[in-house]
């Protein structure tokens, strides 16, 4: 059976000239049963006997060298006639092989049945071939041997979704369902599957399925997930239980190693499209404008549908302007601030490169619209309320240095929904920030309070329409912070432009009853400014009281222990309660080329620290986000660490947990640092001579750095 299978797939058409002898998928099977008899000694000695006959050389037998090897050099060797005279007389074994593997199958497919892939015109299942050419081009090579072609058990695709896609590999035995190394490509169900995931993923992402076992009440089944373009493979889904193809579809958009890829995949675009405006010669400060221009104009059905039809620069830039005016006017935003934000789009129809009349540049216009439409938009639609307009501006101005003149330092987003998750913000929250900037902690806490709300309509619109409050000084910014919140669809109702010291406190306390206070107030510029803990105060003075206020701010400004820090300070304690710091990573601005050392600091408005002489505050040591540096794509979670880091952080602060060498409670005064570096007693015992030279390293690029050298050698992944 054996030789005739073999002559008949070496004879096909187009067979001829191809690097493997006899590939495609009957060489497979056969593969398989040499594989199962050449684990029978009596087998190997005939083979060797065989080949010794024949061709005058020796064969390997020791035990120890894998039958893989064995059935190459059979291969090579070409010996077909004595394959097949030796596999009939192991005929009892194949037969039992075909006969498991087919009633393992057989389950699976009554499992596929139950989820409704077979009654789903969209979903298409394949076994052991594929009629889809870019899956034949990706799996020419996938052969379990090395050798050729090679398919799984099952394809499953979804026309749907055309980006995902399901491999299945299915073993009799549940003794070989999955290997340590996950590298027995031919044994192991688990690993074959995964052997067709590194294929796949270089066009889908992958969701690779080992399935084993003969009786329906005794399988076994893991899932692993492999996304587009990466190396890595993750343990994801619940092991046991197939699930229906929307269901991996939507666990997969949800998943934390989907938004960390698409995420970088947006960083990414927001440096290729900033080379490609200064390249127009279109200024830092209107780069972020124009991108949150169009995503604006972008939300009118009509210039949505129409600007790729548009002939000239002229009409497209025009009715470009007139979108984003009509967006902005059907607004509810006062009245009062709707014509600045008009005008501050104005130099859309002014500026010479936008309105370049050639061909060319109308074509990148154009395109422009259409990538933001596809790569942004796309985003936002699959990871909402992520403030999105603000990596455009980090990007934009990073060399520019605009932002750091202003003191301006934009908040990481990873680091605003754990400020979200410290206040403890639920659907019944009112949150304000005083110091908005883009909306940051805004678009965040949105996006908490509608999780929280669970669908609820009423609950979804109050929110809102009345429970997000903003306060932005700067211009510009101010428009950048509206424009995040439309493409957001809504919270833009209560954001003012103003001096949040000028701005009636009582009255946003009667009008709100603010509970949860967010901010990242502006950082002083060589020791001018107002002081940051104003801000904190002045955000505190808004809230209910005992309300939360979560703050970002450089660390120095609560380690002071003399001048305005210690008044400021001592101001704190006498009218509010001062819960927790957190020291957070040195490097946490990195990407917006800021060096300042911060830490975050949770108060409750309203009840005065030193009235409560027992009162304790949590110290937490929280410097090692996860996060890493790599060349072209700035501090990010590579690893896909700070979900699980994130939980143990916040559930330490809930429960006030002490934890050695991380965190503690203590009482202080102003008088006093205020961070957990202070107090934490350092294990002189356990710093090794790699901790000593980080140490080293980290002072002599601090010390570049504040001597005028703002270049820093990144990381890469080799």
């Amino acid at each position: 059976m054996v030789y005739l299978c073999l002559r008949r797939e070496k004879r096909r058409p187009g067979n001829a000239g191809r690097s493997a002898p006899y590939p495609g998928r009957v060489q497979r099977v056969a593969y398989d049963m040499l594989d199962l008899c050449l684990r029978q000694r009596r087998f190997r000695v005939a083979v060797a006997d065989m080949v010794r006959m024949d061709r005058g050389c020796r064969l390997p037998l020791p035990a120890e060298i894998p039958s893989r090897i064995i059935v190459k050099k059979i291969f090579r060797l070409k010996l077909l006639a004595g394959i097949a005279y030796i596999c009939i007389i192991n005929k009892t074994i194949i037969s039992n092989y075909m006969a498991n593997e087919a009633k393992t199958s057989q389950i699976f497919r009554r499992l596929l049945k139950a989820k409704g892939y077979y009654d789903d015109k969209t979903v298409a299942i394949e076994e052991q071939q594929s009629d889809n050419k870019r899956i034949n081009k990706l799996l020419q090579n996938a052969s379990k041997s090395g050798l050729g072609k090679g398919f799984p058990d099952f394809i499953i695709t979804c026309s749907r979704f055309p980006d995902l896609i399901i491999v299945v590999e299915c073993k009799a035995d549940t003794k070989r369902h999955e290997s340590e190394t996950k590298e027995s490509y031919r044994d192991y169900a688990v690993d074959g599957a995964l052997l067709y995931a590194s294929f796949l993923s270089k066009e889908y992402d992958v969701i690779a399925i080992g399935f084993s076992g003969e009786n329906d009440s005794l399988t076994e089944l893991t899932h692993y997930l492999q996304l587009q373009e990466e190396a890595e493979y993750h343990k994801y889904f619940h092991d046991g239980e197939l699930l229906d193809f929307d269901s991996y579809h939507n666990g997969l958009m949800q998943s934390n190693y989907k938004f960390n890829q698409d995420f970088k995949k947006l960083i990414a675009y927001t440096k290729e499209v900033n080379e490609e405006l200064h390249e127009k010669k279109i200024k830092e400060r209107l780069r972020a404008l124009l991108i949150s221009g169009i995503l604006i104009a972008l939300k009118n059905d009509r210039f949505k549908a129409e600007y790729r039809s548009y002939e000239t620069t002229e009409t497209l830039v025009r009715n470009l302007y007139n979108s984003i005016k009509a967006e902005l006017e059907a607004t509810d935003v006062p009245d009062k601030n709707k014509h600045s934000l008009i005008k501050g789009y104005e130099f859309i129809l002014t500026n010479a490169s936008i309105n370049n009349p050639s061909a060319e540049s109308k074509k990148y216009l154009t395109d422009l619209i259409s990538n933001c439409d596809e790569r942004i938009n796309g985003f936002m639609i699959t990871h909402r309320y992520i403030d999105t307009v603000s990596q455009f501006y980090v990007e934009f101005l990073r060399y520019a240095n605009n932002d750091k003149g202003l003191g301006i330092v934009l908040t990481p987003p990873h680091i605003t929904e754990l400020f979200c998750e410290l206040a403890e913000i639920d659907k019944d929250s009112v949150v304000i920030d005083n110091c908005a900037g883009t909306g940051g902690f805004l678009v965040s806490a949105m996006k908490r309070m509608l999780e929280d709300a669970d669908g609820d309509i009423a609950t979804e619109t109050n929110i809102k329409r009345n429970q997000l409050v903003g306060i932005e000084y700067d211009d510009e910014i101010y428009t950048l912070l509206i424009s995040n919140m439309i493409v957001h669809r809504d919270g833009k109702t209560n954001i003012t432009n103003g001096d949040c010291f000028e701005i009636d406190v009582e009255a946003i306390r009667r009008k709100f009853h603010p509970t949860v206070g967010l901010l990242n107030p502006p950082y002083k510029n060589k020791g001018k400014g107002t002081e940051e803990l104003e801000f904190v105060l002045n955000n505190l003075s808004m809230l209910e009281k005992g309300g939360k206020c979560v703050a970002i701010m450089p660390i120095s400004c609560v380690n002071d222990t003399t001048g305005k820090s210690y008044a400021l300070k001592r101001k704190i304690l006498e009218h509010h309660t001062l819960e927790a710091v957190l020291s957070l990573p040195e490097e946490l601005f990195y990407n917006s080329k800021v060096n300042t050392v911060t830490c975050a600091v949770v108060i409750t408005a309203h009840v005065p620290y030193n009235e409560n002489k027992s009162k304790k505050t949590w110290f937490g040591y929280c410097r090692n986000d996860g996060f890493v540096k790599r060349k072209n794509r700035g501090r990010i979670d590579d690893n896909h660490v700070w979900n699980d880091i994130k939980k143990q952080w916040v559930e330490a602060y809930i429960n006030r947990e002490v934890i050695p060498e991380f965190s503690l409670m203590r009482r202080v005064t102003a008088k006093e640092e205020w961070c957990a570096e202070a107090y934490l007693e350092t294990r002189y015992d356990r710093l090794t001579q790699e901790d000593f030279f980080e140490t080293v390293r980290n002072f002599y690029l601090f010390n570049m750095k504040n001597a005028g050298h703002t270049e820093e050698p990144e990381e890469e992944v080799l």
